[in-house]
């Protein structure tokens, strides 16, 4: 059967379209296109109507990037056979050294037809809005941190020290809003740095509310309510990793997930030599931030905490002795790398591991 592969170089108001049919000829360039869902259909059916071909001989494929998604939702749901390819993954020759728009639809056409690019996961549409909510949150937390930091300098340049047991408690916001500054520009300062501070507040509850009803409707809310029984997954860490992560199910290995994260080590080995380096910190970075944010609480002896009880309510059996056996084995694992003297980030990294094993056997069971 004659088929069509399609590559495209997706841009923000144009798309360049190359065109590769079955056989040896070399891609060719078709034009561009433009990139709004309606301007791009009406291009690949004018594709269609030329070349006499129908969606199943035709295969599409564009590069993950800023543009996201929305066009190969789109494609597939009108039943085009349509790829996102992982850009890292791309083979590239060592002497190409010219890079354009149509040489990287020509380049995409080729690979797709001789399959060798790497397909990634396309989040359905509902995982991505609750992920982008989750991701705004993270931003929202470290303008918080910021602001906090900022006028914690202004107010160490200025010889104020806070002599209180906590900081940004009440009693503290108290002592600051009450503050008196030798010149009224530098009062006006520290009113602004307040408000700031404020504003961030607020803006964290209102994504934590907004938060809370989306999981409501979730589908995945199953999952993100077992995780919750794990040691440091609460509902904001919990929706943070299965919203990025999605179908835990579509890895057929734990290992494979916990590469796809970037927790395995790189290597460089030949011969009979063997040489292990830092982590390769592919894939998803925010799950990868936050699984060693949670992996920080394995450092403690096992105990079922009276929060940790409470999030346990209404959980299964076999999930509570699945949380039961990772505090073991992760806190044993914790204190043993620790005798060994290595260094805590490196620790912290290793449970992280571990602990994404027994998240991909907590996906198992809930399927």
């Amino acid at each position: 059967m004659n088929r069509l592969y399609i590559g495209l170089d997706v841009h923000k108001a144009s798309t360049s379209v190359a065109l590769a049919f079955s056989g040896n000829e070399e891609p060719e360039h078709y034009g561009k296109a433009p990139s709004d869902l309606n301007g791009f259909l009406r291009v690949l059916r004018r594709i269609e109507k030329k070349h006499l071909l129908t969606k199943e001989q035709i295969r599409l494929c564009y590069e993950a990037g800023p543009t996201g998604f929305v066009l190969a939702r789109r494609l597939r749901h009108l039943n085009y056979d349509c790829m996102v390819t992982a850009p890292s993954l791309i083979p590239i020759r060592s002497g190409d050294r010219v890079k354009t728009d149509r040489r990287d639809a020509r380049k995409l056409a080729g690979l797709l037809r001789a399959g060798e690019l790497t397909a990634v996961h396309i989040p359905d549409a509902a995982d991505e809005i609750i992920r982008d909510v989750c991701r705004a949150r993270t931003d929202a937390v470290s303008e918080q941190s910021r602001c906090r930091q900022q006028l914690g300098a202004l107010l160490l340049r200025n010889g104020y020290h806070y002599t209180g047991t906590c900081n940004w408690t009440e009693e503290h916001m108290r002592y600051l809003r009450e503050l008196v500054l030798p010149d009224p520009a530098q009062k006006m300062v520290l009113e602004e740095y307040l408000q700031r501070l404020d504003a961030s507040v607020q803006q964290v509850a209102r994504i934590d509310l907004q938060m809370t009803q989306l999981l409501e409707h979730w589908p995945r809310r199953p999952m993100v309510e077992a995780l919750q029984s794990f040691r440091g997954f609460r509902q904001t860490a919990a929706m943070i990793l299965v919203s990025e992560l999605g179908d835990f199910c579509r890895f057929d290995h734990p290992r494979q997930l916990m590469a796809y994260v970037g927790l395995v080590p790189s290597e460089d080995s030949s011969g009979g030599r063997r040489r292990q380096g830092s982590i390769t910190k592919c894939g998803n970075s925010h799950a990868r931030w936050i699984l060693i944010e949670v992996a920080h609480h394995y450092q403690l002896p096992p105990k079922v905490s009276k929060e940790l009880s409470k999030r346990q309510e209404n959980i299964s059996r076999e999930v509570k002795a699945l949380s039961w056996r990772a505090q073991n084995r992760l806190s044993s694992r914790y204190h043993h790398l620790r005798c060994r003297g290595l260094h805590p980030n490196k620790i912290k990294t290793a449970v992280a591991r571990e602990l994404l094993a027994f998240v991909w056997e907590l996906a198992q069971m809930m399927r």
